[in-house]
């Protein structure tokens, strides 16, 4: 267990608060476990209706796993080594797998930050619960950013989100807000984030038949502040279903490069900085979890990390990120044009046998 997950029972309704500020609740190896642990029980407590999940401060639902971490246990230090980035992952995506299939309502209020790792255990929750963003929400999928692809079950839910958005936001790594959030069908409510404590109480007072009604009550107009991002995804919908419904990751950039709208030219700079490689990788993974169900994504994410560690440009990423800022990586290969079919092939290889895969047992 961890102090970094805290829980509440009030009523009928369980609160899980990720408690972790100093990292903007990015998840560890400990508060997988834990979560899982404590998920694990209220499935079955007769004791419980709901399940609220939320964040401890107002910056950060949860701004992904803990990179740093990363980072030092695959280059070699002595914090484990590299059996434990394989717990994490493993353990990481069967909670993914757990919130997917949890027979109650899952309530995430993804109040503030909500990335990489912030997203599984949200969007996961799609299917029998409630995905609720503010006015404070900042969303994205920035896995490209590090030389990474958007797992998490991102091959599941990036596909399903209108038109050609989920592609837009795998490949840029670009942040939307809560707005856009409920207009790519990545959330389902806006509530002003001032509202989310009485949204609790609500809830926490009503029978479990009505908690999408209380819900969807507290829904409403959002006050506009200066801080706010223009709305994108709502105003270039045109422009994204065009460019990134193109065949290939240098097709989509080409048809960039042809529209000199600032969305466009923003969208093509972002391109340009990522890995060539993991781009490649990034658009064939989204193309296959179109119509895999989530465990198969899973499964097929899990064996992708293992290749995506043993190429290392992970870690070059990482380096330039965080380690030494230098927002300077050496990628390999360097362009798009010199990634070829059989490198990007090699991403989805199996790792292990079919019987042995470390999430063979989800269904």
């Amino acid at each position: 267990m961890t102090d970094h997950i805290k829980t509440t029972i009030d009523r009928r309704l369980a609160c899980l608060t990720l408690d972790r500020p100093r990292a903007l609740n990015a998840l560890s190896l400990d508060m997988v476990r834990t979560m899982t642990a404590i998920l694990g029980a209220w499935c079955d407590d007769p004791a419980i209706d709901a399940v609220v999940v939320r964040g401890s401060e107002a910056r950060a639902f949860c701004a992904g796993g803990d990179i740093r971490y990363f980072h030092q246990v695959a280059s070699g230090t002595p914090l484990g080594g590299s059996a434990t980035l394989e717990d994490f992952f493993t353990e990481e995506y069967a909670l993914n797998h757990l919130i997917h299939h949890f027979p109650k309502p899952y309530i995430a209020l993804m109040d503030g930050i909500v990335m990489g790792g912030g997203m599984g255990i949200s969007q996961s929750g799609a299917a029998h619960g409630m995905r609720i963003v503010t006015e404070r929400t900042r969303m994205a999928m920035p896995e490209v950013n590090i030389g990474l692809f958007p797992d998490v079950g991102g091959s599941f839910f990036l596909p399903r989100a209108r038109g050609a958005t989920g592609r837009y936001l795998g490949l840029t790594g670009h942040t939307i807000d809560g707005t856009d959030a409920v207009h790519a069908g990545l959330a389902d409510l806006l509530v002003q984030s001032a509202r989310l404590n009485a949204l609790i109480e609500n809830l926490a007072d009503a029978p479990a038949e009505r908690w999408r009604d209380v819900a969807a009550d507290a829904a409403g107009p959002v006050v506009a502040t200066a801080s706010m991002p223009p709305h994108a995804l709502s105003l270039q919908d045109v422009l994204i279903d065009r460019h990134f419904s193109e065949p290939s990751v240098a097709a989509i950039m080409a048809s960039l490069a042809q529209d000199e709208s600032p969305f466009a030219q923003a969208a093509l700079v972002s391109m340009r900085k990522r890995s060539p490689l993991l781009l490649c990788v990034t658009l064939e993974q989204l193309r296959r979890g179109a119509t895999m169900t989530l465990a198969d994504c899973l499964r097929m994410e899990r064996s992708m990390v293992r290749h995506c560690f043993e190429h290392r440009d992970v870690l070059e990423g990482i380096r330039a990120a965080v380690i030494d800022k230098d927002d300077a990586p050496r990628w390999d290969p360097a362009t798009v044009d010199a990634v070829g079919d059989e490198q990007v092939e090699r991403f989805f290889a199996p790792v292990w046998p079919a019987g042995a895969h470390p999430l063979r047992h989800l269904l």
